[in-house]
């Protein structure tokens, strides 16, 4: 077993937020949208819980660390930082109380490792695990690492939340677990065959979880996030997300690439929305909630060629060189789908899901926060 408790302080030198670089406003406007949640759980605010986050160094379980932490909870962090990052704990340290960081520990480790899993999810009342290897084209390059993590990492967890008899586990999902069905808009009962090793891996957690509650009475939930974007999301590397790309491309005066014809439509849905839907799924009291996947996402379709012109607008208003920049398309990628849109309809009435930050109102939260890391030069 690999295995570490970690403790993170600020760097000697600017990492993320530099604030030297970007002044005292931009870190108040992102201060200011960080304690915005503070208000969003009020369940949160009057009982102390654990939570254990896995993936907690990643894009989202850095935001979901950082709501549970302006909430007063203790938060036990798991990561062996295959595609986390320090910084974004570091981001997250800057941005909540000392009291509040004194309420989080860290665990350097591998959800392939069971003896880790039992560790890090010892005295957890909630789980939230979001720790896998995403991306499409990286389960299509190594199918066996993505399988290792994914599946068994998955199982470990499962068997780690089950025995210490945790109040809630909640999982990420993906809506890779549509395939090649074409119906829009999805709902969670209608799938067809998996595109890609990853959407297959995800599939197979579904059902892990659905034979866990048959066969131990321990039931969890899953969450099929549907094209998850904002702060933290990392610009950079091979397998970087679309958004985040875009932005960096733009402000680095760099080539934007559009696989296809750019009227390929996705269902982007803004990392609040996401946070929100984790936290309720876990404290929800809905016993007939249990046991169920759930579409997370905004519930409004927009083509490629919309976004990267949604996104063009908004920096340029502080980026004047961008204006010169056009999309170069190329060949559709292997394994995606064409057009995804989410039905969220169960999400709203199971576990009150109400996602409130629409694709603009995100874009924009996201160009605040990439314009004042450099375009992601130093994430």
């Amino acid at each position: 077993m690999y295995m570490r408790k970690r403790s993170f302080t600020l760097c000697p030198r600017p990492h993320v937020i530099n604030r030297t670089s970007i002044g005292r406003a931009p870190i108040r406007a992102i201060q200011k949208h960080a304690h915005s949640m503070t208000a969003a759980f009020p369940q949160l605010n009057t009982t102390q819980r654990t939570w254990l986050i896995t993936g907690v160094a990643g894009f989202i379980g850095s935001n979901l660390l950082e709501t549970l932490l302006i909430h007063n909870q203790k938060v036990v962090g798991l990561d062996n930082f295959a595609t986390g990052k320090p910084e974004n704990l570091q981001e997250v340290h800057r941005l909540v109380s000392a009291a509040q960081w004194q309420r989080f520990t860290f665990i350097e480790g591998d959800i392939r490792s069971l003896d880790t899993c039992r560790a890090a999810v010892k005295g957890a009342d909630h789980v939230l695990h979001q720790a896998a290897l995403g991306s499409v084209p990286r389960s299509l390059e190594d199918p066996i690492t993505t399988n290792e993590t994914n599946i068994s990492g998955f199982l470990n967890m499962l068997i780690a939340a089950r025995d210490a008899q945790v109040a809630s586990f909640v999982y990420a999902a993906s809506s890779s677990t549509y395939g090649d069905h074409p119906d829009l808009p999805k709902q969670e009962d209608t799938i067809g065959k998996p595109l890609s090793p990853y959407a297959v891996t995800k599939y197979v957690n579904e059902l892990y979880a659905d034979v866990f509650a048959r066969s131990y009475g321990f039931e969890a939930i899953g969450l099929r996030y549907f094209n998850v974007f904002g702060p933290r999301q990392d610009p950079d590397g091979a397998y970087a997300a679309v958004i985040p790309k875009w932005f960096a491309g733009l402000l680095r005066n760099e080539p934007i690439y559009i696989n296809g014809d750019g009227e390929t439509s996705r269902d982007f849905c803004y990392i609040d929305n996401c946070v929100q839907a984790n936290i309720l799924a876990a404290i929800t009291d809905n016993p007939k909630a249990r046991n169920q996947v759930y579409n997370i996402a905004f519930g409004e379709r927009t083509t490629l060629n919309e976004l990267f012109q949604m996104i063009k607008e908004l920096v340029v208003e502080k980026h004047q060189q961008a204006a010169e920049i056009n999309p170069v398309h190329r060949d559709f990628r292997p394994g995606d789908v064409k057009h995804s849109l989410a039905d969220i309809s169960k999400a709203k009435h199971m576990i009150a899901f109400a996602p409130d930050v629409s694709v603009r109102q995100g874009l924009a939260r996201a160009t605040r926060w990439y314009m004042s890391n450099g375009g992601g030069a130093d994430h």
